[in-house]
This record gives structure tokens, sequence and C-alpha cells, in this order.
């Protein structure tokens, strides 16, 4: 079974502004919640992880985060898709935990619970933070130019081999094309 960590806010769903957002505001990218129904449909497990530091500085409360990510769950549900398990570093980037993305806590946590190894396994994001992450840990980095993804594009420490890739639906199209051929081999 293939596993797929994949950013939220950006990726899957809109950006609110102010970092916080309630879960009544919650507006998915379009193709997002489809491209996460045929990862399941083909067998992939799919995390949701992403730095929360609206935690830490107030602007986003838990029991508001665990609403989000419970309408998240259920709008992929009712596309006919699931997510495993969610993921979040609660601290300011400023704070220097390991958890923050671009350090690789997080994903290393992940592994840890998971009992996998990462290598290779795709880290979809929209910004560098992502990519720099996937690098570190072994990972495979794939960017969609949704959210912040644009900016991160055209950033000068971003890696020319990484896959980028218009938006959620593009890129988990790419994975699924990739599997098929390695199917057939």
């Amino acid at each position: 079974m293939q596993l797929a960590i994949i950013g939220d806010q950006g990726v899957i769903n809109d950006a609110p502004e102010d970092g916080g957002s309630t879960p009544d505001a919650w507006r998915p990218i379009r193709g997002s919640l489809e491209a996460i129904a045929r990862l399941h449909r083909a067998g992939w497990r799919i995390i949701v992880a992403s730095n929360k530091p609206g935690i830490a500085d107030g602007t986003l409360q838990p029991d508001s985060l665990v609403s989000q990510q419970a309408v998240l769950r259920r709008h992929v549900a009712e596309s006919g898709g699931a997510i495993e398990a969610f993921s979040y570093c609660p601290h300011a980037p400023s704070s220097g935990c390991n958890c923050h993305l671009p350090a690789t806590g997080l994903l290393q946590d992940i592994a840890s619970r998971l009992h996998i190894s990462l290598d290779d396994v795709p880290v979809i994001g929209d910004s560098l933070s992502y990519i720099q992450a996937a690098l570190a840990i072994g990972a495979r980095p794939v960017l969609v130019k949704t959210g912040k993804g644009i900016a991160t594009v055209n950033q000068p420490g971003l890696d020319p081999a990484v896959a980028v890739f218009n938006d959620l639906y593009s890129a988990v199209d790419f994975l699924l094309r990739q599997d098929q051929l390695t199917a057939d081999r």
C-alpha cells in the first residue's frame, strides 16, 4: 500500500488570510477532494500534515482545528475518499522546535507512528518548507501551484528536479500513472 503526505491549506483547501478560520469558511480547491478519493480508491494511505502556528499565537483554537479536520474528513468521505490521519506542528516558526516544516520532525513522527520509511513517499505541498523537509528526509517532494505554489515556483532555492503540478488533481494523476507503469512492468 502506498502513502502520500499532503498539505492542507493551499493544497486541499483555500488558505484563510487570517491564518485561523472557521469550519464553515472551509472551501476545497477545485479537484482536490476528487484527487484524494482517487488515491484512496487506488489503495493509497493519505496523511494530511501541516504547520499550524496559529495555535501558538492564538489565531487558531485547537477545537476549531479539530472542527476543520472533521469538515475536511467529511468532504473527502462524501467524495469517496478517506484520510487516515492528521499531523501538525502547533508551534511558532521561531520556537526552534524540530517539527515545524521545513524541519523534519513532523515527517519523522509520521514514519515512526506508521513504522515505515519515507523513502520516495510523495510529500505534496505548496511551499518551499514542504519541499525542503521532503528532500531532507528522503521523501519525494511534489509542489502544487495552488495556494503559495506560484510564488514558490519562482523562489531561487527551489531544486529544479522537484516535480511541479498545477494542482493536487494533476499531481495525483501523475502519481497514479506512475503506479500503473510500475504495475505493467
